[in-house]
């Protein structure tokens, strides 16, 4: 325990990745039954409830939608940035672009 308690920023960062993996996941699911991701204004809320264009939906891909560890929801953005299909991120502590330690941006862009 005490180790966990010493570095709160970094398990933060770990809860990003592992939701930012599911989520990337839930697209890809979504793509396949759709041949296509959902459109910028469906964003990831196509995940839980069916859009009115997706005659293959089999959702919901996700039960709900998790919110970052700072209580907000992740963005979606498509395209993606750096050439990606689509983009998964949250924008850390400060809610807002950028910033450095834990008000840096975590995206999926950062995934191996």
């Amino acid at each position: 325990v005490p180790s966990v308690m010493d570095r709160p920023d970094e398990a933060r960062r770990v809860k990003v990745q592992k939701d930012l993996r599911g989520l990337q996941s839930a697209l890809k699911m979504y793509r396949l039954d759709n041949f296509r991701y959902p459109v910028q204004a469906q964003g990831l809320n196509a995940l839980v409830n069916k859009p009115s264009d997706a005659g293959n939906w089999k959702g919901p891909y996700v039960e709900m939608l998790p919110q970052d560890p700072w209580g907000n929801p992740y963005r979606y953005a498509i395209p993606g940035h750096y050439g990606r299909a689509f983009d998964v991120y949250s924008y850390g502590a400060d809610n807002r672009e950028g910033g450095e330690g834990p008000d840096e941006d975590i995206g999926s862009w950062e995934l191996k």
